[in-house]
């Protein structure tokens, strides 16, 4: 089968929730997929920033295959002897004294925000029914019916509603605007990536979250941070709120908690918090299965083992760097953290970004537009300096074709 032909499959049998790039990878190794006719690509997508460990580790791999031959899913209604350490290993790692295990990420900010109703009404005293929940113009916490609710994305929102109510929308890295907002003692909780992802890598100024943190307590708001992108080392460190020394009163992470191997999602909090919800209250058939246990526990120890927080940090500073001495009038700006960095591209004589994403691919590097004028970079953290300048300059070379 050719590459058409497998695209024409997918078209067919396949519902058009996507649009995809037109290359069908076939096999990943470290920061490298090659497509069915055998070639080879940088990827600097990482699956959204799931593969920050890069494709098919070998340790997170094997963890995977270990437990699967042992025991997949009980459910939770029995205990499983992988559950408990990991939780122990999860809740130490991070910092907090409580995990609810989920898979996707969408999963954990939704369990996130019942959460935060929950305490609101058991322990901040809001009459029920009155919690509200602040979040962020163009944000990207998922797809699900409440989450495409609070999106201000036309596509993600446009024709689902009745939307669901109980959300009070501001500006992206506007202080005053969530004071003013956390004058309603019906407030419950703040919703907040530390840097905006989907919405094209958006960094807020300098001294944002820990100005956020100190509102919310000040106010007695749960602080919740989506670190499904940025957690796990993506920004140089191993949260982005470690940036500002911001400790999350629900910190909400997925993704790269399972090096891209294996649905894994997690929402951890403090028992005043986590505990108040109670058996038959909230769960997950899979959450917390022993397989994703076991992976989870083996992506996290690749993170630490490999350095892999510092060297986005290092990497990162060069790769931006690199990308601002690019001569040509396509770029507009380039910004980011770490290893979570974007191009704002400039469109010129018609040609987008779209278009130099798909030049980058004929010259062997995989990245996405979004919003369309943007393109988010984020190769595994396992990349080394030699094949980041290497593929650096292809995508030179590919946004210069245009000029």
């Amino acid at each position: 089968m050719t590459t058409q032909d497998y695209i024409k499959r997918e078209e067919k049998f396949g519902a058009h929730n996507y649009h995809p790039l037109p290359v069908v990878l076939d096999r990943g190794e470290g920061i490298f997929v090659w497509d069915v006719e055998g070639k080879r690509y940088f990827d600097f997508l990482s699956a959204y920033s799931a593969v920050n460990q890069g494709h098919c580790h070998p340790k997170i791999v094997n963890a995977l295959i270990e437990q699967a031959k042992k025991l997949c899913l009980t459910s939770r209604a029995f205990h499983n002897s992988c559950l408990g350490e990991y939780e122990e290993y999860i809740t130490r790692y991070f910092g907090y004294d409580k995990v609810l295990p989920m898979n996707t990420g969408v999963e954990g900010d939704e369990t996130a925000l019942k959460l935060c109703r929950k305490w609101a009404y058991l322990k901040k005293g809001v009459p029920e029914g009155k919690a509200k929940i602040i979040v962020c113009e163009n944000n990207f916490h998922g797809r699900t019916i409440t989450i495409v609710s609070i999106s201000t994305d036309p596509d993600a929102r446009k024709d689902y509603g009745p939307y669901t109510p109980g959300f009070v929308t501001i500006p992206y890295n506007d202080t005053a605007a969530l004071e003013k907002e956390l004058q309603d003692p019906d407030v419950a909780g703040f919703l907040v990536e530390p840097i905006q992802g989907e919405a094209g890598v958006f960094v807020p100024d300098q001294g944002y979250l820990k100005k956020i943190s100190d509102l919310c307590k000040k106010h007695n708001v749960l602080l919740i941070a989506d670190e499904v992108q940025t957690g796990i080392a993506r920004t140089g460190k191993l949260l982005a709120c470690d940036h500002e020394n911001v400790r999350p009163d629900i910190l909400i992470l997925g993704k790269a908690l399972s090096g891209g191997v294996f649905p894994v999602s997690a929402v951890l909090a403090d028992d005043d918090i986590m505990l108040t919800i109670k058996p038959g209250e909230h769960g997950s058939t899979f959450g917390g299965n022993p397989v994703a246990a076991r992976v989870a526990m083996a992506a996290l120890e690749v993170v630490k083992e490999e350095n892999l927080a510092e060297n986005a940090e290092n990497l990162g500073k060069i790769f931006r760097e690199e990308l601002r001495g690019i001569d040509s009038e396509m770029i507009d700006l380039v910004r980011g953290k770490g290893l979570l960095n974007a191009v704002v591209i400039k469109p010129r004589k018609g040609k987008t970004a779209m278009d130099v994403c798909l030049r980058m691919k004929e010259n062997g590097v995989l990245a996405k537009p979004t919003h369309g004028h943007i393109i988010r970079f984020s190769p595994p953290l396992v990349i080394n300096e030699a094949q980041l300048l290497e593929a650096t300059g292809l995508i030179a070379e590919s946004i210069k074709y245009f000029d």
